[in-house]
This record gives C-alpha cells, sequence and structure tokens, in this order.
C-alpha cells in the first residue's frame, strides 16, 4: 500500500466534508505535504517527528498512525459516516485511483531494473513563455543539460486553445528560429525538436491544418475539453490516433487528481490503431495527471503499442515529473526499447518524419 497516497485521500476526505473554510484549507494543505513528502510516513510516525514536517499537525498525526497500525481510519470513517454525504466521498475517491506519491516513485525508482532514469535521454512534452509556461527557451536548455539530456521536444500549445495561450503560425515561425539558432550553439551536445501539442476536438479531429502540422517536426495531440463527462468517446480518440501527422497522443485521459475522471473510452480500440500507425501513448508524469497510469499502460503495452514518458512540464522544477512517468512505466513493465524517449537521435527523428507521412 502506498501509505502517503492512502493518507493523503483521507486528508482529502475531511476537506471536502469540512467545505470551504479554514479547516478545509488546513486539511488540503496537510495533504498536499504528504504527497510532497520523498520518503514514507511510517518511520516518521513511529519516531514521533511526523508532526515537525511543516503542515502536518495532531489531527493527521492521528489519523496516520490509524492507517498504519489498523490498515484504516476509525476517525474518517466515522466522519464520513456522520456527515451523511458517503456517496458523495465514495465518488470523489473514485477520482484518485492509480496515482503514485513522491515517496512511491523514489522507492520505485530506487530498484534496480528498467526503464531508470539515467539512460532517460530527452523530454517529449513541455512549455515555455511561447504559450503557458514560465520559461524562455535558453533556460530550458540549460535546465535538461543540467539533468543529463541530450534532446527535448518543445510543446507549447496550437493556436485552437486560446484559453493557454496557444501560439499562431506565425508565432510557431518566430519560435522554431529560436530553437534553430539554439540548435546550432549547442549542436553535438543538445537537440531540441520542434513539437506542438494540438487539441482533439469534440469530434476526434485536431485543432490544425494538415499543412500546418508539416511545420512541426512532431505533433502531440491531446484532450482538453469533455473531460468530466460520462459519454463514450471511443471515436474521439480514435479519430485523434488516426490522422495523420498526430505523433503522440497527450495525456490521453485528461483526468486530474481529486479533480475529474477524465475521458471516458474503450482504450483497446485506440490502442489497437495506435499500435498499427505507431502513435505514442504519452505516461504524461505532472504529478496531478499521472496520464495514462500503470494500468492503462500495461494495456497498451500488450496491444503493440509504444510510448512517450513526459514531464508536461510548466517550469524547469516541473522537469522532475518525468521521473513520475518512468515510475508508471516501469509498474506496467514497458521495456526501453518501446519507449521513444531512450531511442537514439537519428531513430527518434526518423519516426517523427514518418508520423507526417501515414
Amino acid at each position: 500500500m502506498d501509505v502517503n497516497l492512502e493518507l493523503a485521500g483521507l486528508l482529502f476526505d475531511l476537506a471536502f466534508l469540512a467545505g470551504e473554510n479554514q479547516r478545509a484549507w488546513g486539511y488540503k494543505r496537510a495533504a498536499k505535504a504528504v504527497l510532497r513528502l520523498d520518503r514514507h510516513i511510517t518511520p516518521l510516525v513511529e519516531a514521533n517527528t511526523f508532526c515537525t514536517i511543516p503542515g502536518i499537525g495532531p489531527t493527521t498525526d492521528r489519523i496516520a498512525r490509524e492507517l498504519i497500525h489498523d490498515g484504516r481510519s476509525g476517525h474518517v470513517e466515522k466522519a464520513v459516516q456522520d456527515s451523511g454525504a458517503a456517496e458523495q466521498v465514495r465518488a470523489q475517491r473514485l477520482l484518485r485511483r492509480q496515482f503514485l506519491s513522491r515517496a512511491a516513485v523514489e522507492e520505485i525508482l530506487s530498484r534496480p531494473g528498467t526503464p531508470d532514469a539515467r539512460r532517460y535521454r530527452g523530454d517529449l512534452q513541455m512549455h515555455s513563455v511561447w504559450s503557458d509556461g514560465a520559461e524562455p527557451l535558453d533556460s530550458i536548455v540549460a535546465a535538461c543539460l543540467a539533468r543529463g539530456y541530450r534532446c527535448a521536444g518543445m510543446t507549447d500549445h496550437s493556436y485552437g486553445l486560446a484559453v493557454a495561450g496557444g501560439m499562431s503560425m506565425a508565432q510557431a515561425a518566430e519560435q522554431h528560429a529560436q530553437i534553430d539558432a539554439l540548435n546550432r550553439e549547442y549542436q553535438g551536445r543538445f537537440r531540441m525538436f520542434k513539437g506542438i501539442e494540438a487539441n482533439i476536438r469534440s469530434d476526434g479531429t485536431i485543432d490544425m491544418e494538415p499543412p500546418e502540422l508539416r511545420q512541426f517536426e512532431f505533433v502531440v495531440a491531446s484532450p482538453h475539453s469533455l473531460l468530466r463527462k460520462s459519454i463514450d468517446q471511443t471515436a474521439r480518440m480514435v479519430g485523434a490516433v488516426s490522422q495523420p501527422g498526430v505523433a503522440i497522443l497527450g495525456h490521453p485521459t485528461g483526468r486530474r487528481y481529486n479533480t475529474r475522471p477524465g475521458v471516458s473510452a474503450d482504450w483497446n480500440q485506440v490502442f489497437d490503431v495506435a499500435a498499427a500507425r505507431s502513435v505514442a501513448i504519452e505516461i504524461d508524469g505532472s504529478w496531478e495527471r499521472q496520464d495514462v497510469h500503470y494500468e492503462l499502460a500495461a494495456q497498451a503495452l500488450a496491444k503493440g503499442c509504444i510510448f512517450a514518458l513526459d514531464s508536461d512540464a510548466h517550469a524547469n522544477a516541473e522537469l522532475a515529473f518525468a521521473d513520475i512517468a518512468i515510475a508508471h512505466a516501469r509498474l506496467a513493465g514497458i521495456p526501453p526499447d518501446r519507449i521513444i524517449n531512450y531511442w537514439p537521435e537519428k531513430k527518434l527523428a526518423a519516426w517523427m518524419e514518418r508520423t507526417h507521412q501515414s
């Protein structure tokens, strides 16, 4: 059991029951503090040092002790029962399944095995000041080099997603000129690929024209709407991975921790088409996305899919989210040769070119 994840979930239960007030804020603060911990809570609780962590108070310590010793929390169970909102709490808990806490990620990656962070060559979804990111391109290159990367894919949002500051095609051309200059400067050490994160419309088409897609070395197609609906969206997602030019299906379900369930679809059908067209299924490592999760990734692996393990970073510190993606891939049993982030540059570039031709 991922005790940190379970404890955070119980704290979010109490926050939900508290409503919008100071107590709810305190529970959420404690939950986030637990999720950020890089080690399991059990030794901290047993050593009576858990309460020294900022954001952790006596109630959280009590719930943690119950969870560790009994596998459940009587305190939270009574609060849920007395609230009359048990059904709503159960529904909320479904939005926290198959996530990993930071401590679990650290533990998974500490074991011998693959894929690993050491041979990870580069992150293929990230955002800069050209859309909704916080960093200029040169700063991102420096941060990637500091992590030992040999390449990266810049995937700012397309013009169809105005709410995320999507780039116009004229802006994309300016960005590409900057990327060319950086690639000349770092030739032999680092290469930035010219990507775009395009939006998947409700009918499965992409919010860009085919000639526009050709101006990018690779295209990530991602859903950004209809993410709270229970309707079947199989046709939408099959349509997205069927479109020539699409290289990666980005954060395929669009889920968010404790917030929304994401797209409902027959994923076997989607994975069949993606495998046939060599469209990579992304494991988005953003801590609140973790999408696709390890169970769905194993399902895609069985269908013959290839994968992209990315951070979806919007700031340099978030490049570390790639580790979360790697941990999910390890749990899913994905070998490195099925992961494009581990491919040599020539193989990666050739695959990108083929996605425009099929």
